[in-house]
């Protein structure tokens, strides 16, 4: 019997208006023999509560909405994860000697033959939503648990790792299969959660899996006992760097170039040995756009950069910690600037995102070639604007400022903590002060601060004695919100990250400061009479928007 007849209309009664659309999806769906229900979902034309609570009533189960889980760990370690994971089944709680299990799509007949197969106690069936049982099971059997299950099958998880046994056993297609798969999925699983790292750590008893995301470092739940996979994933990795598997002493760095589900994806990989075995470290660089839209400007600040690209020449300075992005505002300065009459070559250390139509060099100090050769080269190739990856001697400083003379626009980045702090860090070098009041345009100091979650974000009520005390303006206090909670943030209140600046142009009289030696106290007074907005400043006017918190800011940026 068709369940075509049936899904549409409880479609029809889920929100879905349009029952023609709802009967071509359901059609394409059988006729490639694929799951009925997913793509209903997956086409997002229903309310997918209101969807699973009829499914249930239609099948005489009971729905459960919020599933409480019953001693989760121990559960999951007993029903099997290929199983769980395979057919999308949540064991919630212990019924009746058995489990209680949940189910999505209640007429998966392949799913029931599979449990009825692989686990021989009694089974009660409920219906849940979808989204919920897939958090579930990424909860409770963790990252590439599926494969894991495979792979860890008559390993000891005690056993001390043995090189040469690891060595063979990567040498067994069957077995070098499921380990990629299970890096595969870690891979696809950062991806999804938007990390920009990966960190897999060894412990004493355990290997624990890190992602960064936005910003911030979160655990990942994995299979028990993956440490007796350590060796073979280490392994794996470095194969996939193209690095030396049987150097565990010292530390490594590569890059793997992945195409997951059709996503190209670069990744630099680190290697560093402790106590504990070899930890990892995977910095994800997926394709951007690196449109101006994505570095969250105001208006005025926006004109601001604007007018200083147009300048045909000069120096412009993005400083700020590692990790604050500066590496993207520059790419997405190049972006805005690649046009086709425009020859643009940079010097990076490594090149982090190729960019169509840039003629990108990576430095390679072994053989000679640093940022001093490479800009010295670049200047002899007729560019029109040079990006150096970083000021950081005084050779490279002095050749690109020689660059910017000669009518190059010519952009870099320092490490400082404000953006005053780079005039008085170009002297500590040892840059001749007028050299510095004739060449730069401007020094942009930087901070990524995390975005409230649209979904979830709330008003929030907080004393004018604690404003007052971390210097907030109580005249915009009405704005500020705080994080709420929800399944797109991860429960995490924050959803994506947003640059705040302060941006310090060199204008005649603070050139004129800057020729005399003024000091750094007279140099900030003067770019604040510019109209300079203070980092701090810029973040609570991000605040007073509702679109991140004072914690954040307060976190992010010195006083």
């Amino acid at each position: 019997m068709s369940l075509i007849p049936l899904l549409t209309r409880l479609s029809l009664n889920s929100g879905c208006a349009d029952s023609m659309r709802c009967e071509s999806i359901l059609a394409e769906a059988a006729g490639k023999h694929s799951s009925l229900i997913d793509a209903l979902l997956d086409a997002n034309i229903v309310d997918e509560e209101s969807f699973a609570a009829q499914l249930a009533e239609e099948a005489g189960l009971d729905f459960v909405l919020e599933p409480e889980m019953d001693d989760s760990t121990t559960l999951h370690r007993q029903f099997p994860a290929k199983v769980a994971l395979r057919h999308r089944i949540l064991p919630v709680a212990r019924v009746e000697g058995g489990l209680m299990l949940l189910t999505y799509d209640p007429f998966d007949l392949e799913a029931r033959q599979a449990v009825g197969r692989e686990w021989p106690k009694p089974v009660t069936w409920a219906v849940g939503t979808r989204y919920r049982i897939l958090e579930g099971l990424r909860q409770g059997y963790g990252v590439g648990a599926e494969q894991f299950d495979e792979l860890i099958e008559g390993r000891d998880p005690n056993a001390e790792d043995d090189f040469e046994q690891e060595v063979t056993q990567l040498d067994e297609e069957e077995e070098e299969a499921s380990v990629m798969n299970f890096v595969n999925q870690i891979f696809r699983e950062a991806l999804r959660e938007r990390a920009t790292d990966i960190h897999i750590e060894p412990l004493e008893k355990n290997l624990r899996i890190r992602y960064r995301i936005d910003g911030a470092l979160q655990e990942v739940t994995v299979p028990p006992d993956i440490r007796a996979l350590q060796a073979s994933l280490v392994s794996r990795l470095k194969i996939m760097a193209q690095l030396d598997i049987a150097e565990r002493r010292l530390p490594q760095d590569g890059r793997i170039n992945l195409e997951l589900d059709g996503n190209p994806v670069d990744v630099r990989v680190a290697t560093i040995p402790s106590v504990n075995g070899e930890s990892v470290s995977l910095r994800l660089l997926t394709r951007q756009n690196f449109d101006m839209d994505m570095l969250g400007l105001d208006a005025e600040t926006r004109t601001l950069i604007e007018g200083l690209l147009k300048h045909p020449n000069g120096i412009i300075l993005v400083t700020g910690p590692t990790g604050s992005g500066k590496s993207t505002t520059l790419y997405t300065f190049l972006k805005q600037l690649n046009t086709k009459d425009t020859r643009i070559v940079t010097v990076e250390d490594p090149v982090e995102n190729r960019l169509d139509g840039v003629v990108q060099i990576a430095m390679r100090p072994e053989i000679g070639l640093t940022f001093a050769t490479g800009l010295r080269a670049i200047l002899r190739g007729d560019p029109n604007i040079i990006m150096v990856g970083e000021m950081r001697d005084l050779e490279t400083t002095e050749i690109a400022i020689r660059g910017a003379l000669t009518g190059h626009l010519v952009f870099s980045t320092l490490h400082t903590n404000d953006a005053v702090s780079g005039i008085t860090r170009l002297l500590d070098m040892g840059v001749e002060p007028f050299l510095i009041a004739s060449s730069v345009r401007a020094f942009l100091a930087q901070r990524l601060v995390r975005k409230l979650c649209d979904e979830c974000k709330k008003p929030a009520e907080l004393e004018d004695s604690y404003l007052t005390e971390v210097g907030f303006p109580l005249e915009k206090k009405s704005g500020i919100h705080e994080a709420g909670g929800c399944r797109a943030c991860r429960n995490t209140g924050y959803r994506g990250r947003m640059a705040i600046l302060e941006i310090c142009v060199i204008e005649p009289k603070l050139s004129e400061l800057i020729t005399s030696n003024a000091p750094y106290s007279e140099l900030k007074k003067r770019s604040l009479e510019n109209g300079m907005v203070t980092l701090r400043n810029y973040g609570w006017n991000k605040v007073a928007q509702g679109q991140t918190t004072i914690e954040e800011v307060l976190s992010n940026v010195d006083q």
